[in-house]
This record gives C-alpha cells, sequence and structure tokens, in this order.
C-alpha cells in the first residue's frame, strides 16, 4: 500500500471513530479521532502528488484546523476539572455565571479565529487551482449566494435588541470563516475535479461554519441578557437559557461532527484531485 493511501484509509478510519464516538457521547474520544483523522489528512496532502502551492495551502489550512481541534481537546479536559460555581449568595452566582460565561465566549472566539485562519488557507489552495470554464462554475456561485442569504436570515433574529457594535466584535472571526467558505464554494464550480469533490465539501464545509456563527452569536446573546438585567429579562442561574435561533433545526453533535470533518476531508481530496486532473490534462 502506497503511502498516501495509507494515510488517506487511516484519515477516514478515524474520521468514522470520531463520529461513532461523538454518537456515543464521548467527547473526548471524538475529538482525539478527529485530530487523528486532521493529522493523517495533513500527511496524506503532502505525501501526494499534485501543483505545490495547492498542496502546501490546504495541508497549511488542514493543519490549523487540527490545531483548533487540540485546543478544543485541552479545553474539554480543562473543563472537566471545574470545581463549579459558587453559591454563597445568588448576587455572587450571577457574577460568577457572567464571567464564566464571558471567558468561554472568549475562547471560542480564539477557537473560530483558527477555523477562520484554516479556512482562508483551504480558499487559497481553492484559488491557485487552475480555472477550467466547467459549466457547473454558473451553479456552485448560485448555491453560494443562496446559502449566504440563508445564513443571513437564519442569524439576522441575533441582532435584535442588543448592540450591534459589540455583537459583531465578538462573532466575526466564525462570520469572517462562514463568508470565505461560502466565497470558496462559488469559486470550486470552475475549479472542481471531475467527481465533484470540491464543491461537495465545500458545501459542508460552509454549513459547518455557518453553524459556528450560529451558536457563537447565540451564546453572546445569553451572555448579554445575563450580564445587563437591566436592558432584558433575566432567568434565573440553573435554568436552561434558549439564546438560539428557535428555527434553527437542532442537530446532533455526531451530525456535525460528521459534517465538519467529512467538508474538510473532501476539500482536500477534491482539491488535489482538481490539480492532478489539470496537470494530466
Amino acid at each position: 500500500m502506497r503511502l498516501p493511501y495509507g494515510l488517506l484509509v487511516a484519515s477516514v478510519a478515524a474520521g468514522l471513530l470520531s463520529v461513532a464516538a461523538a454518537l456515543l457521547a464521548m467527547r473526548a474520544a471524538s475529538l482525539q479521532f478527529g485530530l487523528i483523522m486532521l493529522l493523517a489528512l495533513v500527511g496524506h496532502v503532502l505525501a501526494s502528488p499534485g501543483v505545490r502551492r495547492v498542496r502546501w495551502a490546504v495541508a497549511a489550512g488542514v493543519g490549523l484546523l487540527a490545531v483548533v481541534t487540540a485546543t478544543r481537546l485541552f479545553r474539554y479536559q480543562e473543563q472537566a476539572d471545574d470545581a463549579g460555581w459558587p453559591t454563597t449568595g445568588q448576587g455572587l452566582a450571577k457574577a460568577a455565571l457572567a464571567a464564566h460565561w464571558r471567558e468561554q465566549i472568549d475562547r471560542e472566539r480564539l477557537v473560530a479565529l483558527g477555523v477562520a485562519l484554516g479556512v482562508l488557507c483551504l480558499t487559497v489552495g481553492v484559488a491557485a487551482l487552475p480555472s477550467r470554464g466547467r459549466r457547473g462554475g454558473a451553479a456552485t456561485a448560485v448555491l453560494a449566494v443562496l446559502l449566504l442569504a440563508w445564513f443571513g436570515v437564519r442569524v439576522a433574529p441575533e441582532f435584535g435588541g442588543r448592540p450591534l457594535p459589540d455583537l459583531l466584535g465578538t462573532v466575526w472571526p466564525a462570520l469572517l470563516a462562514a463568508v470565505v467558505a461560502m466565497g470558496a464554494l462559488a469559486l470550486s464550480g470552475w475549479r472542481a475535479d471531475r467527481r465533484w469533490l470540491l464543491p461537495m465539501g465545500l458545501v459542508l464545509l460552509s454549513l459547518a461554519t455557518a453553524r459556528t456563527c450560529s451558536d457563537l452569536a447565540a451564546s453572546w446573546a445569553g451572555w448579554w441578557i445575563v450580564a445587563n438585567p437591566a436592558e432584558a429579562t433575566f432567568l434565573q442561574v440553573g435554568m436552561a437559557v434558549s439564546a438560539g435561533t428557535d428555527d434553527l433545526p437542532l442537530v446532533s453533535e455526531a451530525v456535525e461532527v460528521a459534517v465538519a470533518l467529512a467538508g474538510t476531508g473532501l476539500v482536500a481530496v477534491g482539491a488535489l484531485r482538481s490539480s492532478r486532473e489539470a496537470r494530466a490534462s
């Protein structure tokens, strides 16, 4: 078995194990297998033939996403050691809740920045592919516009009645990742491989980044309600805060993991195939 093919098989196997672990609510194992999958995918990209600037850009993007996954794994293990909330006085509990919530949002924003940088690198790899004038280019451009419109409609309710500069200051990395992924999708039709793995991967990656942005916006909206009780109705500590957009479909964590990992893998493999096909033609 050749090295690139073996690494690809290992990446697929680790990805399936990651999804299975998420399905069984084994978050740490899911993140560990996801990290293995992304690292094996980086090795596959670097060991495969193809245009150098495409390979290095794609490898850098997948590598950054692997760093993000490692960060999430470290954070999850760190959260498992948390001592819990202080219980002396309702005011203290409220302050601790708001402070801890804000700290979590700031960490998620840094993670979203890593995702945005990874998606940017993947987009650079897509843009480096030669345009071959495929007829499906217009179709992916229209699909990207439709996804962008859907994303705007779904996230818009989070902006109502809340300070827009503060919200944008929090969610901009995730927003950037979603917009860039959809921009890469618009370009992918003219650069797609024969099996259209690249556009399919970018559709999944666009959905994953849009979900990340929506979740971050919802978390910030919930924190804003808690931190500004004079401007919004405060919910008691210990009750679930439904800050998300109600009409967003609730998907399981396993589906989210599958979409994110499959999108990344299809983009990487599709970009390699497209570069090889362009050189052969």
